[in-house]
């Protein structure tokens, strides 16, 4: 019995040999024939069990079915990786020269929002955020908006059902930090907004922000003209200039528009800038004491300034792009441009 059941061993060790080193279905098919078939090594030590003894054939018996099995699995596990590679190799020519995978590239507008980023950064700004999803109050009435201003209508506002708005401008992250922390505060907001617009050559019902705060003692005027001013050269070169204009927002007093030579044609005039040489960008001006007032700080000590811009718009005047739908379109042939 001994002897038999070593044989099975060996023949057991023999096939899991010879099959590690198949490579081809037909080199599988002969070392079945050589295992398994009709004169196969298996087979004539199973036909052996007629010289065992009675009382040991039923071990023997159970040891060689045993053995039988492990060959049958070693064959179908052989079967199974030789058709697994045949598949991966069935579409593959291995002559042909590799294909080569282009990198992608940064959209034009998150790419203009990390550059402004950097540069408040360099200033000493830190970045902020807050929900898409916002109140009224910090939208609109904390911002000292009255309630019959333009802005606050259904025509121009997305109002969700549960009495909240999708916000109008970046603005209510700015309440939103006032209200946690005292000053100085020194924040940029980067984000999306919405609003009522109908989607044409300059404008999007969703387009990005990017508002800055500074509040701390003997803030002045000049020391936001300073950070414009600044910010412009670096973002579109040291020939940039800055021109500010009187305006009015209900959150700054007072409160300043202000536009950037057009890089296009230096400030001669050209399409892009209405023959004007000056493009707008956004508004800026002090913080309104009100502001204050509503989010617990003293206007008789802080002062501060706000500004903020669209992405979308320094993007266009950047990139010399005339048309913001472009943006979203998701036009391999222009944002490979980029």
């Amino acid at each position: 019995m001994n002897s038999l059941v070593a044989q099975m061993q060996a023949v057991l060790e023999d096939a899991r040999e010879a099959l590690a080193g198949l490579s081809s279905l037909e080199e599988l098919e002969a070392c079945r024939v050589r295992f398994l078939g009709r004169r196969g090594e298996v087979t004539l030590l199973l036909k052996d069990m007629g010289r065992v003894d009675p009382s040991e054939r039923r071990e023997v018996g159970r040891a060689a079915n045993e053995v039988k099995a492990a060959v049958q699995e070693a064959f179908a596990a052989a079967l199974a990786r030789l058709e697994r590679g045949r598949s991966l190799a069935s579409g593959l020519d291995v002559t042909l020269p590799g294909r080569l995978r282009r990198a992608g590239r940064t959209h034009p507008v998150t790419r203009v929002m990390d550059d402004a980023v950097a540069i408040f950064r360099r200033m000493g700004f830190v970045v902020a955020d807050g929900p898409d999803q916002e109140t009224v109050y910090h939208n609109f009435d904390a911002l000292n908006t009255p309630e019959d201003h333009p802005s606050r209508d259904p025509q121009d506002t997305f109002y969700l059902a549960d009495g909240r708005c999708l916000r109008t401008q970046t603005s209510p992250v700015q309440v939103r930090v006032m209200e946690s922390r005292q000053p100085p505060v020194r924040i940029v907001c980067p984000g999306r907004c919405y609003r009522r617009d109908t989607p044409d050559a300059t404008h999007s019902m969703n387009f990005h922000q990017i508002e800055g705060l500074y509040v701390d003692r003997r803030v002045s005027l000049a020391d936001l003209k300073g950070c414009l001013e600044e910010f412009a050269r670096e973002l579109l070169g040291p020939q940039v200039q800055v021109r500010f204009r009187p305006h009015f927002f209900p959150f700054t007093e007072p409160s300043i528009e202000y536009d950037f030579s057009c890089i296009l044609c230096a400030g001669r005039g050209c399409g892009v800038c209405k023959r004007s040489g000056w493009l707008e960008i956004s508004g800026a001006g002090m913080v309104d004491p009100a502001v204050f007032e509503a989010v617990g700080y003293d206007p008789e000590i802080w002062t501060g300034y706000a500004f903020g811009m669209g992405i979308e718009r320094i993007a266009m005047i950047r990139h010399a792009i005339g048309d913001i739908r472009l943006l979203y379109e998701n036009d391999m042939r222009f944002l490979a441009q980029f």
